[in-house]
């Protein structure tokens, strides 16, 4: 067994990638012998990606090589030693921006570079740098080395302001952006980014996929930032009751960290029908909730003597904040599930913390 490093966090549990693997075993074919690039690989996405692909790659012997980039790969192998010792992965140090290309040819990448801490929207500036130059740098990566596809791990947050009258918003609705908010930067950047793949996909040989991603749960999802079901789990494994910062009534929709790497892989190394270069798809749960429901499910599954504590309590008439995919198309196109429901979700990422004491 390999050596777990001081500050190194457990593997995920072998259910959840025997999960994955048995869901996704038939597009595994498509990656045999190839080699996969990945950027922004060692936040939650990259940790799930990671250790799904790693799995499914000894298990199937597919001779998969991997390439991922991060700013501070000496950092995530101490965190992630059961990844990082790999053979099969090597960790590149470097910016998206401007990142030296792999002498060796590239078949698929999955672009999945963008800051998503609540700091980093204090300087929109870096943020939107990060993702528009970003792209254009992992586009020209593509050409490069001979990528025959590209996943772009875009946001819900392109929609702009779900409109109360619209309870699922799918891949054709817009909301009218605010441009001039820097507190819209992240979307705007994700539109930007979305744009250029749009460009791109007319005009090379390169099928991309576009994956607009919601909101999730899992290991590896920090319980100190500004994830509401990551705070509240964070609450209950501490025994402290459950901090609602506000009214409880916006509306959220979970998709557990095994079923977001199901929804990737396939989107990456699924077939395409003849012609098309170019596919869309919401990637979340369909299953809304509310906050303060949400909290009462923390609260049942993890610590019934736990009370919640509203910030403030609901007024009526107030617009009521949405951010709930319609997840018909991935569902007609790709035959994607929720597999794993809210509950057992919040029962295996609380596992997972568990383990690391």
């Amino acid at each position: 067994m390999r050596k777990v490093y001081a500050g190194s966090v457990k593997p995920l549990a072998n259910e959840d990638l025997e999960h994955i693997l048995r869901v996704t075993g038939p597009v595994w074919e498509a990656a045999r012998g190839c080699h996969i690039f990945i950027s922004g690989g060692t936040g939650f996405f990259g940790a799930w990606l990671l250790e799904s692909l790693v799995f499914c790659n000894r298990e199937l012997d597919l001779g998969v090589s991997v390439t991922v980039l991060s700013r501070d790969p000496e950092g995530f192998a101490r965190r992630m030693p059961h990844v990082g010792g790999e053979r099969s992965i090597r960790l590149l140090k470097g910016d998206v921006r401007d990142l030296a290309f792999p002498l060796q040819e590239v078949d698929y990448i999955i672009h999945a570079a963008a800051p998503t801490t609540a700091s980093a929207a204090e300087r929109p500036d870096e943020l939107l740098s990060i993702q528009v130059d970003g792209t254009e740098r992992m586009i020209e990566l593509a050409k490069a080395t001979g990528a025959r596809r590209f996943l772009y791990i875009s946001s819900g947050a392109v929609y702009g302001r779900q409109a109360e009258n619209v309870s699922h918003i799918s891949e054709d609705d817009f909301a009218e952006p605010n441009a001039l908010d820097p507190m819209d930067a992240y979307g705007e950047g994700k539109r930007a980014s979305e744009q250029m793949c749009f460009s791109q996909a007319r005009e090379l040989d390169i099928e991309f996929a576009i994956a607009r991603c919601f909101a999730f749960v899992g290991p590896h999802l920090p319980l100190d930032q500004h994830f509401a079901i990551g705070n509240f789990i964070g609450d209950a494994l501490a025994g402290r009751n459950i901090a609602v910062h506000g009214d409880g009534t916006p509306l959220r929709s979970y998709l557990y960290g095994a079923d977001l790497a199901i929804w990737l892989w396939t989107m990456l190394l699924a077939k395409s029908a003849p012609g098309v270069s170019l596919r869309v798809f919401n990637v979340g749960s369909g299953k809304a909730i509310s906050i303060a429901d949400l909290a009462r499910v923390v609260v049942e599954e993890l610590n019934p003597s736990l009370r919640i504590e509203m910030a403030r309590q609901p007024v009526a008439g107030q617009m009521r904040h949405q951010y709930v995919p319609d997840v018909t198309r991935a569902s007609t196109i790709l035959d994607l599930r929720q597999t794993i429901g809210l509950r057992e979700a919040i029962r295996r990422t609380a596992a997972w913390h568990r383990r690391q004491n």
